[in-house]
């Protein structure tokens, strides 16, 4: 026999109300398919799961076990009904360094207030897609390229890219760096989601360059003044840390900033949020089109 849900939301009720009786009542069944409901578990698990006496029922310790499971079972399926059932009335926003940068918190509250039957949530995942190959959100910001043959996207702004160095580095005096200078440096990148590549540089005057996996190791990495990197600006409104600065790459191409997402089923408030974000940007309306 295999166990059913029911079969767990009987021994749950049941501890949680005290009686077979009053988990009855609050299941909205009768006593006797509860009782039923407990026996069905103990045998599908081969194992007993309660004490019962005319006075009191307890939990055995494999009761015990399979209660704390039980509940992280049902918990699990609420959530998945709430998600299926209710995920319109919230829009998951995924990215992986720097959410919009600093518009952050300016598109958060206007969100709230022209859209209060969405809500909002940021899922920073350092992953290509920022979590939007992984479904753990409905539209992704983006900085780097995409495959433009799975997602479609808009590009809703442009950011300067900024050069990140030591607090005490001998160009923190300096209002801005080039590219031929930094060449010279060891530039640190995240090749899984960072905007730098070597191709910023020509072939004969390229930097040396260092790997790291997340933002907290390539802040870490930089403040200790081994290494620079190079970033859009958006990063700094995210991400201000002590021992670090951030100086305007003059001579570097701007960062596109894209939002992505599935064509084969998007979000409803999808383009809403595209037209938001390119207010704040300050750009014209986007163009949709294939990511790439």
């Amino acid at each position: 026999m295999d166990v059913e849900l029911r079969h767990l939301r009987c021994l749950v009720a049941i501890i949680d109300t005290g009686t077979f009786t009053d988990a009855a009542l609050e299941l909205g069944v009768s006593q006797a398919a509860v009782s039923r409901g407990l026996a069905a578990l103990e045998r599908a698990l081969g194992v007993r799961l309660l004490h019962r006496t005319s006075r009191e029922v307890t939990l055995t310790a494999a009761g015990r076990r399979v209660l704390a499971r039980a509940r992280t079972v049902l918990a699990e399926v609420d959530d998945l009904v709430r998600e299926a059932t209710g995920g319109h009335r919230r829009l998951r926003l995924g990215h992986a360094w720097s959410a919009v940068g600093r518009h952050t918190r300016r598109f958060q509250r206007l969100w709230a207030q022209r859209h209060p039957d969405v809500e909002l949530h940021l899922v920073r995942t350092n992953t290509p897609t920022a979590g939007l190959s992984e479904g753990l959100c409905d539209l992704a910001v983006v900085r780097a390229g995409v495959d433009g043959r799975r997602f479609d996207g808009a590009v809703v702004g442009h950011e300067r890219r900024v050069c990140a160095l030591a607090s005490d580095d001998p160009w923190a005096r300096r209002r801005s760096v080039r590219l031929a200078e930094i060449a010279d440096r060891r530039v640190l990148i995240d090749r899984r989601t960072g905007t730098t590549t070597a191709h910023l540089w020509p072939v004969d005057r390229r930097p040396v360059m260092e790997h790291t996996r997340d933002i907290d190791d390539w802040l870490a990495e930089i403040a200790t003044g081994r290494s620079v990197g190079i970033t859009a600006e958006g990063t700094i409104a995210q991400y201000r840390r002590d021992g670090i600065v951030f100086r305007p790459v003059r001579d570097a191409p701007p960062i596109p900033v894209r939002v992505i997402w599935r064509p084969e089923d998007p979000h409803p408030a999808t383009f809403a949020a595209v037209a938001l974000l390119a207010e704040l940007y300050g750009g014209d309306p986007p163009s949709t089109r294939p990511a790439g």
